[in-house]
């Protein structure tokens, strides 16, 4: 019974031992901070001195290959990193590709900060229906969206469109901006919509 437990204990602990460069990869590619090659001799099941030598071995590898990124022992820990020369294809994929996918809440957002600038965000949120403020941070991250002081009498903070904005639109100045008028409801539909009333 004990020689059973034993067999049963042992099965359930074991895990399976990946191929060391795979498994170091696989977590190395996850890791938000950097490594030293002894947590990764614990994560992967391999000899600490093992690990080294294919973590060395790995850096080589890429550097000779030409990859797009590096592996690299930087402050005491291993961890990937984007080549150097390449970092303006990156910078163009974050700033130019990332920003031209908006939600509809932040396209809503961001639509009336532009036509109501400078406007706070309990004023936004008010026109909307909703809490903005997470997509306000979305806004000001991709840098759409920027403080333009604060209301006098409230002391909160107001925002407007930035000149990436204007940029994106292809426009000079917030004045080009399209009309309202033409895409809102006439007053006696908006009458009617107030009381209740069916046309």
């Amino acid at each position: 019974m004990t020689e059973t437990g034993t067999q049963t204990d042992t099965e359930t602990l074991d895990v399976p031992l990946a191929p060391l460069r795979p498994a170091l990869e696989a977590v190395l590619m996850v890791a938000d901070q950097p490594l030293d090659h002894l947590v990764l001799a614990s994560a992967v099941g391999y000899p600490p001195g093992e690990v080294a030598d294919a973590l060395e071995g790995l850096a080589a590898e890429y550097a000779e290959q030409d990859r797009g990124f590096d592996l690299r022992n930087v402050a005491g820990g291993w961890r990937y990193y984007t080549r150097e020369e390449l970092a303006p294809v990156v910078e163009k994929f974050v700033l130019d590709g990332q920003q031209a996918r908006l939600t509809q809440a932040a396209l809503e957002t961001l639509s009336v900060v532009a036509y109501r600038q400078p406007v706070s965000r309990a004023r936004v949120s008010a026109v909307r229906g909703v809490n903005v403020d997470g997509v306000m941070r979305t806004l000001l991250t991709r840098g759409l969206v920027e403080e333009r002081g604060t209301d006098a009498e409230s002391g909160a903070l107001l925002y407007g469109t930035t000149s990436i904005f204007l940029e994106r639109l292809g426009l000079t100045d917030v004045d080009q901006l399209p009309a309202l008028a033409p895409y809102l409801p006439e007053a006696d539909a908006l009458d009617e919509i107030a009381s209740g009333g069916v046309a």
